[in-house]
């Protein structure tokens, strides 16, 4: 019998896509689980995993799944606008507010 059929939880998509095993204390567990993998792959594509684990240690617990959630929307729009980010996609909506 192998040593991982005793670890009974299984790992969040930060931990499986760092090939690394998850602990019951993973910061990232919470906020990116197995289910979402892409979530996960675009922040840390963009941002980098030391940089997010930095990130939500310094945070209040409260506040980290917004953060969360704030990181994924900026990743997904710099993959799309490298350049402007979620401000492109903002301004591109407030073009739009005035036109109408």
């Amino acid at each position: 019998m192998s040593s991982s059929g005793s670890y009974s939880n299984p790992p969040c998509a930060t931990c499986k896509c760092l090939r690394r095993k998850c602990l019951p204390s993973c910061i990232f567990a919470p906020y990116f689980p197995l289910e979402e993998p892409i979530k996960f792959t675009i922040v840390h594509k963009v941002f980098g995993a030391s940089n997010v684990s930095k990130l939500l240690n310094e945070i209040q617990p409260h506040q980290r799944e917004d953060a969360v959630n704030s990181l994924a929307y900026e990743a997904e729009a710099r993959l799309k606008d490298p350049v402007y980010g979620c401000v492109g996609a903002i301004s591109v909506l407030q073009k739009q507010v005035i036109r109408l």
